[in-house]
């Protein structure tokens, strides 16, 4: 496995019980869930296509947050790394891997605007 950057586990009232596992590499994030039947998924950092952060109040009070991810992976899709510490500064560390790893790959991401119907020239004024 390649060299870590982060890595933390789900949790529960602010403590690690859980049996999912996340870690960060420079170019990929992984999901370990289970405890008889283990699981391991993956994304490449440049197939991640957005990242939003959210804390509810009970979040907050136990200091812990989730992020939703948006990639073009076809078996990740949408997912949600689940109750982190310090969730504000891991969206950060994934958001500048996930620009590394696009520029490297040179991956140009194409932003899909709908409605085209009613965009005109006289709009940029």
């Amino acid at each position: 496995m390649a060299e870590l950057i982060w890595q933390d586990r789900k949790r529960h009232l602010g403590l690690p019980i859980s049996f999912t596992k996340y870690s960060l590499s420079e170019d990929r994030l992984f999901i370990d869930t289970g405890f008889l039947n283990l699981e391991q998924n993956e994304v490449r950092l440049y197939r991640i296509l957005d990242v939003q952060l959210k804390r509810s109040l009970f979040q907050r009070i136990f200091r812990v947050g989730s992020i939703f991810v948006t990639s073009s992976d076809k078996s990740m899709g949408q997912f949600e790394i689940r109750n982190v510490r310090d969730a504000a500064n891991v969206k950060e560390l994934l958001s500048v891997n996930v620009e590394k790893q696009r520029e490297a790959k040179r991956v140009v991401g194409r932003e899909f605007m709908g409605g085209d119907d009613d965009f005109h020239d006289d709009d940029m004024i």
